[in-house]
């Protein structure tokens, strides 16, 4: 931190409490080279991490629509919830590890697919029905023979 005063960059931290709102920490700072005593405010980085959909739409991204989509395409089927939460971690790992702070829906459905696929069969030809829009049952079955 910076002095205000004197542009040093040494402090100490002299007292520090949460805000009201608990959504910053107030922080009394002391310059060591000229004594001045200053506060600094702390807050979460609040830029949200984003999906970019087929149509260029950019979108929050929701931990609860990526879980809901794989309780969806897993409905019926032998698949343990530890399971899926397994999934839903490792999606929402991949679009915060994005240094753009954004993820194509793209490349999220096919991070998804590939751990069905691994999974359950039923479950990813389910996912992967509406993830890839099939247009006719050609498409459907050509998918199917690959499996």
């Amino acid at each position: 931190m910076k002095c205000p005063y004197c542009g040093f960059t040494q402090d100490r931290v002299v007292d520090s409490r949460e805000s009201k709102e608990a959504d910053s920490i107030r922080r009394r700072r002391e310059c060591e080279r000229c004594q001045k005593r200053f506060t600094t405010y702390e807050r979460l980085d609040e830029i949200p991490y984003m999906v970019v959909k087929k149509d260029g739409r950019r979108e929050k991204f929701d931990r609860q629509k990526v879980l809901s989509g794989l309780l969806r395409a897993c409905e019926k089927r032998p698949v343990p919830a530890a399971q899926l939460e397994s999934i839903v971690n490792q999606v929402e790992s991949y679009v915060m590890d994005s240094a753009e702070r954004e993820r194509s829906t793209v490349e999220v459905g096919e991070l998804i697919m590939r751990e069905l696929k691994a999974l359950d069969t039923v479950a990813y030809i389910r996912y992967a029905s509406v993830h890839r829009d099939f247009k006719d049952v050609h498409e459907f079955k050509s998918e199917l023979e690959s499996l």
